[in-house]
């Protein structure tokens, strides 16, 4: 009997990563949908008994769309498939219903042991048949690549909120990251999301290997210093700009080394690391940018936002990548969808 498949992402790159990991020999019919209200609608027309849940996406997010399933009690298993697999995350998941929550991105091996644990599927974990999906999820267009690198990008920021969540004890509340393609001189008009305070300080590590080099930076807003030294809980009988600065700087180690260790991950290429180093302290955010990727001609800019709701804290991560540096992870991501052997 086939079983009707829904999977729900904002991005066509996780969709297709998604699909091609479902076995060969579970009889489904596939949908899609890129956020929670498509999917309820998908739902409630029988398209969607089983459904691989994103959390982050414009529109409804998955949280809300958990909310709706369960206060409507919709005929629908949920799988929670994310890049934020922070435990606060997954509690308020399961609490909501859903019946397991897995990590991005997802392979072939953990999705059959995953179908097999709840009794859904328990047949071989081959998938080698699932490359031709529909037309509006198969085709590669002119913005397919940007949406590939968001969600690269999207791994590795759930993963660096994850790893600041454990440390600081606090949720961390991950946003849809902004991929932008611009001419070097355009980095202040891509970064929308970052706060032009009038007074800033960031941090910044270079990494580079096989190709593909970058730049990330941590940028925090001043006002934040305190709760930020606050919520480490230093020992306050230390100088405040002292404090202040180790705080930064152990912020920006785990943020950028985790997201760092994340891209490594999927682009399968390790990375080395420059030595992190202060960019500037108490600057606008236009003064500390200014000439700082003038080297390259064309940059990929990723902006991520990262916020500790409960601790009035704020913070951005910046990923710069030059344009020779496209092409390269492009293709790796492309590598990491070949079939299955």
């Amino acid at each position: 009997m086939t079983t009707p498949v829904l999977i729900c992402d904002d991005s066509g790159f996780a969709r297709r990563q998604m699909a091609r990991s479902i076995p060969d020999g579970w009889d489904v019919d596939i949908a899609f949908a890129g956020n929670g209200e498509e999917a309820l609608t998908l739902i409630r027309e029988g398209k969607g008994d089983i459904m691989f849940l994103d959390l982050n996406m414009p529109v409804m997010d998955g949280y809300q769309t958990m909310q709706v399933i369960r206060e409507q009690d919709l005929p629908c298993l949920v799988i929670v498939v994310s890049g934020d697999v922070q435990p606060a995350a997954r509690e308020r998941m399961l609490a909501l219903g859903a019946l397991d929550f897995i990590r991005k991105p997802i392979d072939n091996a953990t999705l059959t042991t995953l179908l097999n644990q709840y009794g859904i599927y328990s047949g071989d974990s081959q998938a080698n048949a699932r490359q031709n999906l529909p037309a509006s999820d198969a085709a590669l267009g002119k913005d397919d690549k940007l949406d590939a690198y968001r969600e690269l990008v999207n791994v590795a920021m759930g993963r660096a909120g994850e790893n600041l969540a454990k440390l600081l004890g606090e949720f961390i509340d991950l946003p849809i990251p902004n991929v932008n393609v611009i001419e070097s001189n355009e980095l202040h008009m891509a970064i929308a999301e970052i706060n032009h305070n009038d007074s800033v300080s960031a941090v910044s590590k270079g990494f580079m290997n096989a190709g593909i080099k970058g730049e990330a930076l941590v940028i925090f807003n001043d006002t934040n210093a305190a709760n930020i030294v606050e919520l480490l809980g230093y020992d306050t009988r230390q100088p405040s700009a002292q404090l202040e600065l180790e705080a930064l700087m152990d912020v920006s180690n785990i943020l950028i080394g985790a997201c760092l260790n994340a891209l490594s991950d999927q682009l399968n290429v390790h990375f080395s690391h420059s030595h992190p180093i202060l960019l500037g302290r108490h600057q606008g955010l236009d003064a500390l940018l200014h000439g700082h990727v003038s080297r390259w001609n064309k940059i990929m800019a990723v902006e991520i936002g990262y916020a500790i709701k409960s601790r009035d804290i704020s913070f951005d991560l910046l990923l710069l990548f030059p344009d020779e540096a496209m092409e390269h992870i492009y293709s790796r991501l492309v590598a990491s969808e070949e079939p299955l052997s």
